[in-house]
């Protein structure tokens, strides 16, 4: 299907969305976030796609955060029901059912700094930088998903004081699982989709639903929900099937 905002390829086991408003940065407009959240949607019935890269287009920037010239031409009615599809779909990428990987190849500022830590993992490169912008615009957000990232005295000095966080800083805090150079982002974001793809989508989609739902719980109750999931909705395969592979290369 073709986008006006968004670039959606389907690639061996895995899919690549591209923010593609380079001209703006990739601002997070709303028809953007619109596009986004249908493609997801597309993606969470595709069988097929066992994990998402999510780009942005150009060399400057991940996403500027935002469309700020967009929603100062609104009406506080029209900002109202645009906030509230935001929020909507923000918590479906936070909740999306397969892993999500952010090859940030910029800056992720504002809204884009928070879609980010809503992302599974995300990849970096010498370009990346973040800010948190929302107390410095009058706003909140990501007090939900940054402490999970980075503990929670660094989320509150990150979102207090809106500074720039660099990409050694943002790999050394947890911001980004790694950092590799700005020609290889792509492709080593899509060799770890690839490398999600080869195992059991159950049994990924079933670890990130158990991460996702105890953040928060006692160890004991994280201990429990898992051995509970795996006599009920997450049972293993047989034997012979799991480890096929394995039986084939050494043989009794």
């Amino acid at each position: 299907m073709g986008y006006a905002h968004i670039l959606a390829e389907r690639l061996d086991g895995a899919a690549l969305i591209t923010l593609n408003r380079p001209e703006k940065l990739n601002a997070l407009s709303y028809g953007l976030m619109q596009e986004l959240d249908e493609e997801l949607t597309r993606l969470e019935d595709d069988d097929a796609v066992k994990a998402v890269v999510l780009t942005g287009a150009g060399d400057k920037a991940f996403s500027a955060g935002a469309d700020i010239h967009e929603m100062a031409g609104l009406s506080q009615e029209q900002l109202g029901e645009r906030q509230a599809f935001r929020n909507r779909a923000t918590w479906h990428i936070a909740t999306f059912a397969k892993p999500l990987i952010g090859a940030l190849n910029g800056l992720a500022y504002g809204g884009a700094a928070l879609l980010s830590s809503t992302l599974d993992i995300r990849i970096g490169c010498e370009r990346t930088k973040f800010r948190f912008l929302a107390a410095s615009y009058g706003r909140v957000n990501s007090t939900w998903s940054l402490p999970v990232l980075v503990g929670m005295p660094k989320a509150k000095e990150l979102l207090y004081t809106g500074r720039d966080v660099l990409v050694d800083e943002a790999e050394r805090i947890g911001l980004l699982n790694q950092v590799v150079p700005a020609a290889k982002l792509r492709d080593t974001a899509l060799e770890m989709a690839a490398m999600i793809a080869k195992n059991d989508a159950r049994m990924v989609q079933g670890i990130k639903r158990l991460l996702h739902e105890d953040i928060g719980m006692p160890w004991r109750e994280r201990y429990d929900n898992e051995d509970v999931a795996r006599g009920t909705w997450l049972t293993s395969a047989p034997v012979r099937e799991g480890f096929k592979d394995f039986l084939a290369r050494k043989p009794r």
